[in-house]
């Protein structure tokens, strides 16, 4: 059962103070009274400065009392409160204070704590992650490099081995140079909030550039482009956005087979811009869907060497940085559709 909050700390703290002082004096009085009643003391024998001085030290040690059973309940909170924040310190981040209290900044506090040692393992555990990560997708270049520049050294290979391996040798080191730099981006912009230089630029031509720019791919494999661009005037930041298109339509070109389809779609409203970037693919099944904006994550294991989980995770992280939001709908064998809805 949830107790409900009736006093503010500065509130508990003043009633405190009150009720000890109303306790100690009731108290006080009644001994008075007691001591009356029974004529206990009489002044005419004693000097009046000793009973004021028993009195005096009777509520003292009274007061003493109540207060230290007060502030024990009262402060018990920030007790646990420092012995979570010691275990934190030692990095345990699965501590937990209890959020229930009477007092409205005890509770907030409490929660606020809990909240912040939820963050802190997420970022450890990511952190964790992300090195183990890194670490796997730089083996795999590094070691391709090695066996074929070892395989260099052999004399008796024919021109076109020769080839062959300085080829690998040169796409194993274009994979390293795009995962440092994708990195470096992600890095970046995970500690931005909001992008400080924004300009106002045609997004249709930006498209444009975008396909021209990939052009030697989707000529290369004999797609078809079916584009519907609506002329629009958007503000944001150019330079970092063009990688969104970049990404999106890299992957719609390489997942799609010889001959098949690629559209491009951009439309606007009085609120927002929208653009749809689909394909004939290989699809997306349902449960990679749920991870295709992770680091690192690749549904196609089978395709890693062509990327490096991080491609997707950069575009969600710039449309977000927009104030968008992007979605997928695809289905295995038929082809995928990208959505990303852009504020104006």
């Amino acid at each position: 059962m949830i107790k409900k909050r009736i006093l503010s700390l500065w509130a508990a703290h003043v009633l405190s103070v009150f009720l000890i002082i109303l306790l100690s004096s009731l108290t006080i009085f009644l001994l008075a009274l007691l001591v009356v009643h029974f004529d206990l003391i009489s002044l005419k024998d004693r000097h009046p400065v000793i009973p004021i001085l028993s009195f005096l030290f009777t509520s003292v040690a009274i007061g003493t009392f109540i207060t230290v059973l007060v502030s024990r309940r009262t402060l018990t909170p920030i007790t646990n409160l420092i012995k979570a924040i010691k275990e934190v310190a030692k990095g345990n981040f699965n501590v937990k204070l209890e959020e229930v209290h009477r007092i409205d900044e005890l509770e907030e506090m409490a929660r606020n704590f809990n909240i912040m040692v939820q963050e802190l393992n997420s970022i450890e555990t990511l952190r964790t992650d992300f090195v183990v990560n890194v670490s796997h997708e730089l083996k795999t270049p590094i070691a391709a490099i090695e066996g074929y520049a070892t395989l260099l050294r052999e004399t008796a290979l024919t021109p076109e081995e020769h080839e062959e391996y300085l080829q690998m040798i040169i796409e194993s080191a274009r994979q390293l140079s795009a995962l440092s730099s994708n990195i470096l981006k992600i890095s970046k912009l995970e500690n931005q909030e909001l992008f400080a230089e924004k300009d106002s630029f045609r997004l249709d031509e930006q498209l444009r550039q975008a396909l021209l720019l990939l052009e030697a791919q989707w000529s290369k494999n004999e797609l078809n482009l079916n584009i519907e661009l609506e002329p629009v005037v958007f503000r944001g930041n150019e330079e970092i956005l063009m990688q969104v298109w970049l990404n999106l339509l890299g992957n719609a070109i390489k997942f799609t087979p010889p001959r098949g389809e690629i559209s491009l779609s951009l439309t606007a409203s009085e609120d927002n811009v929208t653009v749809k970037i689909g394909d004939t693919g290989i699809g997306i099944s349902t449960e990679v869907q749920k991870h295709i904006f992770e680091k690192f994550y690749q549904g196609d294991r089978s395709r890693a060497s062509e990327g490096n989980g991080l491609g997707l995770s950069l575009v969600k992280r710039i449309v977000d940085l927009h104030g968008g939001s992007i979605k997928v709908e695809s289905q295995s064998g038929v082809g995928s559709l990208f959505t990303v809805t852009l504020p104006q």
